[in-house]
């Protein structure tokens, strides 16, 4: 027993020192803090004045806290009504963990700056989103509304979405850009299939909401959001369906669990005995099977284990590097600006001049960007994005466990009622694989996040990236510690691939 005590503890030491070894990267924001103050980062929750900039003495305490990392500093930041709501969590990225990599020794890019066209693209991504929040996923490709946002989309020097021949269209609009994205339906069959809860098999509709209801449509709403003001997010109280529009997957994603889909989608690949991945011992095993380690009880466990390590790596991100400001914000200072109540010179001209502004205004009068959550974004910095870290690392466990390359058998899609599933009959509809499908799922949840107006598209690309990374160095320790040798493989989101 001392053998296996002293092995016990040198193999945590070796991982810990593995670790340490590691050349941890610089942390740079994009500089905005300092070249704009008070206008360019986030600040809701803290009290505002009657433009929506954040006082300036709220901002330094904030500022005061994430420096000293003192609770009681914390405790000090004001916050913007008697009533309002709390900041979230931004001292998670301060605690440790004692597996993988720790949180502050990953780091994501800048973020794109409001004086950059980058940021124009993607602000008018959303305005457009808020345009076609209500139309079904199945009619996009003859949808004019959506015709006009990909040709606008298309016109602007920097978007970074997915392409087709150069341009944006109706097959790529609103999609992720992993291997498989552009695959087959706009949601991924993991979103669809009936999930079986062992005793207790789900169906995956969804209670839905009203179309054409949006939040933050006047200033003065803006503004009392912006200071904290409560709202009850609400239920679904309209008959459930499955997922047919931006706004039904918004919905999905104001209340799912925070690795919901991924479980989801581990529960059906197991039952399906979805072809395991060649590096698991067991596949070549003629009379044994996994459970603890390489079979269903691991892989389970592993799924949700990977959530909060890749939480506090983008949490610490959030507050501690970047700050960056919730899309409602910047749309409350374009709308300033456009009506002439405030001069804001260092926005740029792409956005102002865009095709999403001008119809964004010509339908509603407004130039503020329309949420589809009654409280609007959580209170808590935009980059990265939560629900695209724990879609990282969960979908890269799964890659990891299962055969990427197996096929789909039956692809479906809703029918026009969003009542049943009928089967979809595009031209690729048997080539839809595993690994396609789990990329499509980690771009579809975090993109969901965006079809609210609540995040940008380069919190949804630089964070699943971050949770990819926390999953394979969380991986190679697991398969460090087991008994069996394995040799798990995986493609990453930038089709390129790793041996775990």
């Amino acid at each position: 027993m001392t053998d296996r005590r002293t092995a016990a503890r040198n193999l945590r030491v070796w991982a810990a020192d593995s670790e340490y070894a590691r050349q941890v990267p610089e942390q740079f924001a994009n500089g905005e803090e300092s070249a704009y103050p008070y206008v360019a980062n986030y600040s809701k929750g803290l009290p505002h004045d009657a433009f929506g900039e954040v006082e300036p003495r709220a901002y330094r305490l904030l500022l005061r806290a994430l420096a000293t990392k003192r609770f009681e500093d914390f405790e000090q930041i004001p916050l913007g009504r008697p009533d309002s709501r709390r900041l979230t969590h931004p001292q998670a990225g301060l605690a440790f963990d004692l597996a993988g990599a720790d949180a502050q020794a990953l780091a994501i890019p800048p973020a794109p700056r409001i004086d950059g066209p980058c940021n124009s693209a993607e602000m008018a991504e959303l305005y457009w989103i808020a345009l076609t929040r209500d139309v079904r996923f199945t009619d996009f490709r003859t949808d004019r509304v959506v015709a006009a946002a990909a040709a606008d989309l298309s016109a602007l020097s920097d978007f970074r979405g997915p392409k087709q021949g150069g341009k944006v269209t109706s097959a790529t609009l609103f999609r992720g850009s992993a291997p498989g994205d552009l695959a087959g339906p706009f949601l991924s069959q993991f979103l669809f299939t009936d999930v079986p809860y062992w005793a207790t098999p789900v169906r995956q509709r969804i209670g839905t909401v009203q179309v054409g209801v949006d939040y933050l449509t006047d200033f003065d709403e803006w503004l009392a959001i912006q200071n904290g003001a409560p709202r009850d997010p609400g239920r679904p109280d309209g008959p459930p369906r499955y997922i047919q529009t931006p706004r039904d997957l918004a919905t999905y994603v104001h209340l799912d669990g925070p690795y919901q889909a991924y479980l989801n989608a581990c529960l059906i690949l197991l039952a399906m005995r979805a072809q395991l991945d060649a590096g698991n011992p067991y596949l070549y095993s003629r009379n044994q099977e996994g459970l603890a380690t390489y079979g269903p009880a691991h892989v389970l466990t592993l799924v949700a284990e990977v959530v909060t390590r890749a939480l506090r790596a983008i949490w610490y991100q959030k507050w501690f590097v970047h700050r960056r400001l919730r899309p409602e914000e910047f749309g409350g200072r374009i709308h300033l600006h456009k009506t002439g109540r405030r001069s804001y010179p260092m926005i740029d001209a792409e956005i102002l001049n865009s095709g999403a502004l001008r119809a964004t205004h010509e339908r509603w009068g407004t130039y503020l960007l329309r949420q589809a959550y009654p409280e609007g974004s959580p209170t808590h910095p935009a980059y990265g994005a939560g629900h695209a870290v724990i879609a990282g690392a969960c979908v890269t466990v799964l890659k990891a466990w299962f055969d990427e390359s197996s096929l789909l058998p039956n692809p479906k899609v809703p029918n026009e009622a969003g009542s049943q599933l009928v089967d979809y009959d595009g031209t690729d509809r048997g080539r839809l694989t595993v690994g396609g499908e789990l990329n499509k799922l980690a771009s579809n949840i975090p993109i969901g996040r965006n079809m609210a107006g609540i995040h940008w598209r380069t919190d949804y690309n630089e964070a699943v990236t971050l949770g990819e990374t926390v999953a394979i160095r969380l991986l190679r320790e697991q398969q460090l510690a087991a008994h069996e040798v394995g040799a798990l493989s995986l493609t990453r989101f930038d089709g390129t691939t790793v041996a775990i």
